[in-house]
């Protein structure tokens, strides 16, 4: 069941997997971009991790705005943006409620992927953070009646091969898409990010 204190646990794995995955992403991403997507990624969830320690409100919707805007100013970049989008899709679908069982928790994740897609105007297959995350919403919707620690472990699994199939794409959107099949072979930054965020959740689901 996901609660106020579920969510920060899930926030806190996963700031975790940033700070210690933080050079990897900066590494990528030198590769074909900025550089600066593990300081990002870092900076962002560990400000919404700090928001969410002190937050009153419990519902759930409320919470995931307050995360949008939280992680949007502290990891100004195209990524940053992105999964802003993401927590305000999720927000929405959540709205009003305090508590949310794994099926509502899968139709929010689902929700939050759509908005990227809609407002990014991206889809899978081009190379971005979406072959992580859509690979891995769709194994929850595949594992209906699993526990939530056995589906957020095949999510997990499922955005981490989603993120190694990037190295077969060719980059389409931002300052990667300049360099057009030179990027093939290359692990995009973004989908490791991806799964990393699948990862934490997964860890916190199994109280790691």
């Amino acid at each position: 069941m996901l609660t106020k204190e579920a969510l920060q646990r899930a926030v806190a794995a996963i700031s975790q997997k940033m700070d210690e995955n933080k050079e990897l992403l900066v590494a990528l991403d030198q590769q074909n971009g900025d550089g600066d997507l593990g300081i990002y990624m870092s900076a962002g969830f560990a400000a919404v991790k700090e928001s969410l320690s002190t937050a009153e409100e419990a519902d759930l919707g409320r919470l995931l705005l307050k995360c949008a805007s939280v992680f949007n100013e502290a990891a100004p970049s195209s990524l940053g943006t992105i999964l802003s989008f993401g927590y305000m899709g999720m927000a929405r679908a959540l709205r009003g409620k305090a508590e949310a069982s794994l099926p509502d928790v899968t139709a929010a994740l689902e929700a939050g992927v759509n908005n990227i897609m809609e407002k990014a105007k991206s889809k899978p297959g081009e190379k971005t953070v979406l072959d992580a995350l859509c690979p891995a919403v769709e194994a929850l919707k595949q594992a209906a009646g699993q526990s939530a620690a056995e589906a957020f472990a095949l999510a997990a699994k499922a955005a981490a091969e989603g993120s190694e199939a990037t190295k077969a794409m060719v980059p389409k959107h931002g300052r990667a898409a300049y360099y057009g099949e030179k990027g093939l072979g290359l692990l995009d930054g973004g989908s490791v990010a991806g799964k990393l965020i699948f990862e934490g959740i997964a860890q916190a689901c199994e109280g790691k």
